[in-house]
């Protein structure tokens, strides 16, 4: 099985423990490099929580997911048109202002993540940002049904820095927000397009 499988698999459970996570916090960093009005990709939009927090807040939003059943719930949830694609199949010149991608690219296998970084530069526009999350660590493998790749602060920028596509903006560490993972702690990353 892989991740894509899973979250059709487990879609509704998915939906239930992360469709009402504050993610305020974080956001702020990332909604401080934007506009009102300006365009935000939600790569791997989950429930669409936080493509719903953005568009409430007056963006103009384009949800994703690879996800069939979780695209389902996420429009749903939002009122939203989402797009089901895979990271491989994105293709967008210039669109957007802003990509989010919380805690999604993390499924990506290492070897291959400096190529999606590649796809996301091309579709965010000049000055673009991006912001993304993994679980802190160095592990790479299967937890359970899922693939997961953890980084360090030094390990995603030294992806950043070989791909050459991206400015850090700010690299910092959270606990997690969900009960019961406390003992969790998350990498997040904001960076702009050059």
């Amino acid at each position: 099985m892989d991740s894509i499988d899973y979250y059709n698999k487990y879609a509704a459970k998915v939906f239930e423990e992360t469709a009402e996570q504050d993610m305020s916090e974080i956001m702020k960093w990332f909604l401080a490099e934007l506009e009102e009005g300006d365009t935000i990709l939600d790569l791997g939009c989950g429930s669409g929580r936080d493509s719903l927090t953005f568009y409430e807040l007056g963006f103009d939003v384009t949800a994703m997911d690879a996800s069939e059943e979780m695209c389902k719930l996420a429009e749903i949830h939002t009122g939203l048109d989402v797009l089901q694609m895979t990271f491989e199949e994105m293709n967008f010149d210039n669109v957007f202002d802003g990509i989010w991608a919380c805690a999604s690219l993390l499924h990506i296998p290492k070897k291959e993540l400096s190529d999606v970084l590649t796809k996301i530069a091309r579709a965010l526009d000049d000055k673009g940002i991006l912001y993304m999350s993994f679980r802190k660590g160095d592990y790479e493998g299967f937890r359970g049904e899922r693939y997961f790749c953890d980084y360090t602060e030094d390990s995603i920028s030294e992806v950043l820095r070989d791909n050459g596509r991206f400015d850090i903006i700010k690299l910092w560490e959270t606990d997690d927000v969900r009960s019961g993972h406390s003992d969790r702690k998350w990498l997040n990353i904001l960076v702009r397009k050059h």
